[in-house]
């Protein structure tokens, strides 16, 4: 089996540059990191990790939780912190709280016995206060797409205030006067944002708000088809409804589905969040579109900068731009 010895006299360099080349550091030259990268895939050299591991007091694994492992949106997040992290011979291990507060203590203690170096956390709830110990532990949190209360930490998450608020703008642009509303638990920060955001536009168009057609769900199908039931089983349905995540958009669409006839003008949507089946079906107009697998990368760099010293202000809250697309 191949050594670092090897591939230090295959390169011309010595073992130790080898070393810091596993460990990308900065101060190797690009010239020889490139020779020494070939001679190791050429040697088909695989470092001990264990050995790495002891030496550098570092497991170089990072843990993620989420609340559901079924959610694709979770899953695009975790793809962009493993493409991240991958580049620094970092591993992942991936975890869900099944959405409770109970299980994001477990399985944080359970990553914590793994000797992870840092964590990335999607909260499951709107309390995180329970995430303290593991970071008085030294060991760095990065919250992905939400906040949570009781816990300061660095965190990418979108603009969604924004993107909905221009999303609105844009129908009310479109003639549309009544618009309604299909949000999530305002507990979570996203969707209270979101929330705001749709407030905001109606405001600032004149548009008085009708709590009537304003519902909220639980970022999940079902409750997106039973809200848009009941908007639609009112006397005088919005002929515009605001879907605050893809999942709702998936139910109310399914709704839509069952109950328009060929016949009726049908109600159109804009959603936030995009699932290409279901924004071809004829009902949504205008999608807000998140940069899905930039937050895990960004997530992914904020993480490795704080697990390797980098002295950066904290904490660092990082908003990516949303895009609006019009079907």
């Amino acid at each position: 089996m191949p050594t670092a010895r090897d591939v230090a006299k295959q390169a011309g360099v010595s073992t130790s540059t080898v070393s810091r080349v596993m460990n990308h550091d900065p101060r190797i030259s690009p010239e020889t990191r490139d020779r020494v990268v070939k001679c190791i895939e050429d040697t088909g050299y695989r470092v001990n990790q264990i050995a790495r591991s002891l030496k550098t007091n570092r497991s170089y694994t990072i843990g993620f939780l989420c609340p559901e492992l079924s959610n694709d949106f979770f899953m695009k997040i975790a793809e962009g912190i493993e493409m991240e992290l991958g580049k620094y011979g970092y591993s992942m291990v991936v975890c869900s709280s099944n959405g409770t507060i109970q299980g994001e203590e477990e399985r944080i203690r359970l990553l914590y016995e793994k000797c992870i170096d840092g964590l990335i956390v999607i909260p499951a709830t709107n309390s995180g206060s329970h995430y303290q110990w593991i970071k008085d532990l030294r060991i760095p949190v990065v919250l992905a797409d939400r906040l949570a209360e009781g816990f300061s930490a660095d965190a990418v998450l979108v603009d969604n205030f924004n993107g909905t608020y221009l999303a609105i703008e844009d129908r009310i642009r479109q003639g549309e006067r009544r618009i309604g509303y299909i949000g999530g638990d305002l507990a979570l920060t996203n969707a209270r944002e979101r929330d705001d955001g749709y407030r905001k536009a109606l405001e600032s168009y004149s548009i008085q708000i009708d709590d009537s057609i304003i519902k909220y769900g639980d970022f999940h199908t079902e409750s997106g088809y039973s809200k848009m039931k009941e908007l639609m089983q009112q006397e005088n349905p919005p002929g515009c409804v605001f879907i605050a995540n893809r999942y709702m958009h998936v139910g109310a669409t399914k709704y839509l589905i069952e109950n328009t006839a060929p016949s009726e003008k049908a109600v159109s949507i804009v959603s936030f969040d995009d699932l290409e089946l279901v924004s071809s079906l004829g009902f949504c107009k205008v999608v807000v579109r998140q940069p899905t697998l930039e937050i895990g990368i960004t997530a992914a760099k904020l993480l490795y900068d704080r697990v390797n010293g980098e002295i950066l202000p904290y904490p660092q809250i990082i908003r990516l731009k949303t895009e609006l697309h019009k079907i």
